[in-house]
């Protein structure tokens, strides 16, 4: 059995947790040896829904993700909850239902609803009051204390960093497990909130490629205090121009022979995935 997250998170270091946003992607970063991972709502609403992270995934659509996710894997799962999906006792009815389909950490962030990616402009918040009570009642729908809330704030880019500051000390004083200060815009603030939180909660950081993260490397994250990596889109960041690049070829020329070499086959697809243990396991079950 893998480290539960609150054991990994107890560590020290600094947890680097790619995201996922599907039971293939959940396969290549178990395979990969990673201790954790991270269901982004940005990449489930890409990679599913075909449209950009704006607050168009359902709670429903989330909760049977999950529940994929963990029919593959055992490993830890962080899920991107948004803004919970309404008031408190929406997020209450949330918090049930992803923890019973299979999440370890929620991961709650205080947008005003339809929520938008923390990297994008034009980003509202509720107030700080209404967030905490949202992390209360996060709190009171968890059965296990084992399942993390996590808090989010994205005041940052809208109200400015000292109330995004003010904003995490009262989130963390609600009891949330974990604290998120979206888009820091330079190492002097990812410096501050490190020395003012990093000593009393784990600290988490989005690394996305294209947005704003004045750093890039777990070094880096480790010595500002930081506890958590998020790397929520790098898959989909790579797999994109990978198939743009093919499927111009193929447009083009009729045919992929010169890309052979670098593309997987389909009995290896079958290995990654493990036909062959399904295979086994079903003898099990012949009877003459």
């Amino acid at each position: 059995m893998p480290d539960t997250l609150p054991q990994l998170v107890a560590k020290g270091t600094v947890l680097s947790v790619p995201g996922i946003y599907d039971g293939l992607s959940a396969r290549l970063v178990e395979l990969a040896g990673f201790e954790a991972a991270f269901l982004s709502g940005a990449c489930l609403s890409f990679a599913r829904f075909g449209r950009p992270d704006m607050g168009l995934v359902s709670a429903s659509e989330v909760a049977d993700t999950v529940a994929v996710i963990r029919e593959r894997t055992e490993l830890p799962l962080i899920v991107d909850m948004d803004t919970g999906f309404g008031n408190a006792l929406n997020v209450k009815r949330t918090v049930a239902t992803f923890e019973r389909a299979g999440a370890s950490a929620l991961q709650m962030e205080d947008q005003l609803m339809p929520k938008r990616c923390g990297h994008m402009q034009g980003k509202q918040v509720i107030s700080c009051g209404e967030m905490v009570g949202k992390i209360h009642a996060a709190l009171d729908a968890r059965r296990s204390t084992n399942t993390l809330i996590f808090a989010r704030t994205d005041a940052l880019g809208v109200n400015g960093f000292d109330d995004a500051l003010e904003r995490a000390e009262r989130y963390l004083e609600a009891g949330a497990d974990a604290i998120f200060i979206e888009a820091p815009k330079t190492v002097e603030q990812m410096q501050a909130i490190g020395e003012q939180l990093g000593g009393r909660t784990p600290l988490i950081h989005n690394l996305v490629e294209g947005g704003n993260s004045p750093v890039q490397t777990l070094e880096e994250l480790r010595a500002l205090n930081y506890r958590i990596a998020l790397y929520p889109a790098s898959l989909l960041h790579l797999f994109i121009p990978a198939a743009q690049d093919m499927l111009a070829e193929l447009r083009h020329s009729g045919h992929l022979q010169a890309r052979r070499k670098q593309m997987i086959d389909l009995a290896a697809v079958n290995n990654l995935l493990g036909a062959d243990e399904l295979l086994a396991a079903s003898e099990e079950y012949q009877y003459e």
